[in-house]
């Protein structure tokens, strides 16, 4: 029977993680020379490669990943066990690492994280803003923050944000320029700012009305990873932007923006806090997610 010791599986991730043996020596406060030894002995007991080393990278074999999707979460289980033995007799702690949509993170931002963040000082928070719907276990996440029904159905959901609706909008500038459309196939005659995810794939605009639904494939003369900055190309009067109303809402009622084809705007549902069904949360995502369900809970009544 093969045995991988506690250290070394918690050299073996934070190698992974920083995809560097001296970042890691750095970060777990021994020498490069100590962590290279542990691995070739992890190796060796495994008889398989790990990661691929040049002078300039170090990169996770097939192997390395596998091991690595096992492993990260074992190891940050048994953490969470010990820091929740020790919140018990002192006060809770730990880290709490989310990945997020910028506009989903927000009404947290503002709304929670200041009081639970005043509450509990030892627990710290780290939000990664990501256009991709990452798989939260498998990159090492202990929550995500997405539109619900963007969240995979083995998750806890925890809505705390309203329905919320596309809407097709432009400047007055670029309307005095070309007419509006009056179908949302008309739109394929128009200049269109597009967004990409960084997987590479490209939105493409999902319009309904009374239940029918049309697939537009735009286009136009920008693309674009960041709906602010999509809000900014529309404003000036670059094209018309396909995007959630409460990023435009202020410039709508400004008459900065003008929003076309409204009969044709979606609604979904609103954003969510969610997280992993299949396992006991750490004290700190528990407390965590209590304080954004009774939040939640004060703006539905």
């Amino acid at each position: 029977m093969l045995r991988a010791g506690l250290s070394e599986l918690t050299a073996f991730i934070a190698i992974a993680e920083e995809r560097s043996f001296r970042a890691a020596a750095r970060k777990l406060g021994v020498s490069p020379s100590a962590l290279s030894h542990a691995m070739r002995n992890l190796e060796a007991r495994l008889n398989a490669r790990l990661f691929n080393r040049t002078t300039r990278s170090v990169a996770l074999t097939e192997t390395g990943e596998k091991l690595l999707r096992r492993a990260q979460p074992a190891i940050a289980d048994l953490e969470d066990a010990v820091n929740e033995v020790g919140s018990a007799r002192n006060r809770p702690s730990g880290s709490i690492r989310i990945s997020a949509a910028e506009a989903g993170a927000k009404p947290l931002i503002q709304h929670v994280l200041p009081d639970f963040l005043a509450t509990y000082p030892d627990i710290h928070v780290e939000i990664v803003v990501d256009t991709r719907l990452v798989d939260i276990v498998a990159d090492g996440f202990d929550a995500g923050i997405r539109l619900f029904d963007d969240v995979p159905r083995d998750m806890i959901a925890i809505r705390f944000g309203p329905d919320m609706r596309l809407a097709a909008v432009a400047s007055p500038a670029y309307l005095s320029r070309y007419e509006p459309p009056k179908t949302p196939q008309d739109l394929g005659k128009h200049r269109c700012i597009r967004f990409r995810f960084l997987s590479g794939a490209l939105y493409r605009w999902n319009l309904e009305r009374h239940g029918s639904s049309v697939d537009i494939d735009v286009d136009g003369p920008m693309t674009l990873g960041n709906t602010n900055l999509m809000v900014d190309a529309a404003l000036a009067g670059i094209g018309i932007a396909w995007l959630p109303d409460y990023h435009v809402a202020e410039h709508l009622a400004s008459g900065r923006l003008i929003q076309l084809l409204p009969e044709w705007s979606p609604s979904l549902p609103g954003v969510c806090l969610y997280y992993p069904s299949n396992r006991h949360p750490p004290t700190a995502l528990r407390l965590f997610t209590q304080a954004v369900r009774e939040w939640a809970n004060s703006q539905s009544t």
